[in-house]
């Protein structure tokens, strides 16, 4: 299976990492497509080619090819959004947020698969991402859907274990290569 290949990959001081990764593929206040889902736009978000191919690979026994593809435009368009919207409210000079952002952004209106779904991934991109401005309006919408506070937190938790695994495995990378 993929996702023992990716373990087998995590060394062992990073075990706690290995362990999140078992937990969180157990976890069930997410349905199978939101969970999937988001492992994938994270990894796709990260882009460490070890992480994104054997997550997809397991994605792909449980996702329709749709949903992976939905989950991969939420990758995109967040990293896209991401950085601008964080760059706007960095920014001290306000008068940037109030300009038109002139950028495509159509798949937010049409992803393909249910709104919270997508939104939920969006929400754990921007996660990894680190835009407090995205988290906050994708956050607010998912509420505003009836998901709650667990469901996103385990979409929270998923994000920060697919980019937590994807540093060390960019770190021994690295030391591979010296």
């Amino acid at each position: 299976m993929s996702i023992e290949t990716l373990q087998s990959l995590i060394p062992a001081y990073a075990k706690d990492l290995s362990s999140n990764l078992t937990n969180l593929l157990n976890e069930t206040v997410v349905n199978d497509q939101q969970k999937w889902g988001t492992f994938l736009s994270c990894a796709h978000a990260v882009g460490v080619p070890a992480v994104v191919k054997n997550i997809e690979a397991a994605a792909g026994e449980v996702m329709t090819p749709e949903a992976m593809t939905a989950a991969k435009a939420a990758a995109a368009i967040m990293g896209l959004n991401n950085v601008y919207f964080r760059a706007l409210h960095l920014m001290q000079n306000k008068e940037y947020e109030k300009m038109r952002a002139g950028l495509r952004m159509n798949i937010l209106t049409n992803p393909g698969v249910d709104k919270v779904d997508f939104e939920l991934w969006s929400l754990a991109v921007s996660a990894v991402n680190a835009c407090g401005l995205c988290m906050d309006s994708h956050e607010k919408v998912l509420r505003n859907h009836g998901v709650t506070a667990v469901q996103i937190q385990a979409a929270l938790r998923i994000a920060s274990t697919v980019n937590a695994i994807s540093a060390v495995l960019r770190a021994e990378k690295a030391l591979a290569s010296l």
